[in-house]
């Protein structure tokens, strides 16, 4: 089972360090760990807009994930 208190742990840790401007989009799958009230109400109060793929659909997030992909590629 995936633990949504690690996953709060990290998102805290992210926001402290990168200081998102107020209204940044976070975007995330489905999955539990951001599903969470608690996660979303950490989302809120860091002023972050919560974007979630549609149920189903892998291709929603395909872009960041290919970018993603190529820039960890040639960064290593």
């Amino acid at each position: 089972m995936i633990d949504t208190e690690l996953t709060r742990a990290a998102l805290r840790m992210a926001i402290e360090t990168r200081c998102p401007p107020r209204g940044c989009i976070h975007h995330s799958d489905r999955g539990m760990q951001y599903a969470a009230d608690d996660y979303a109400d950490d989302l809120k109060a860091a002023g972050l807009l919560i974007s979630m793929s549609r149920k189903g659909n892998p291709y929603d997030n395909a872009q960041a994930e290919s970018f993603m992909k190529t820039l960890k590629h040639e960064e290593v």
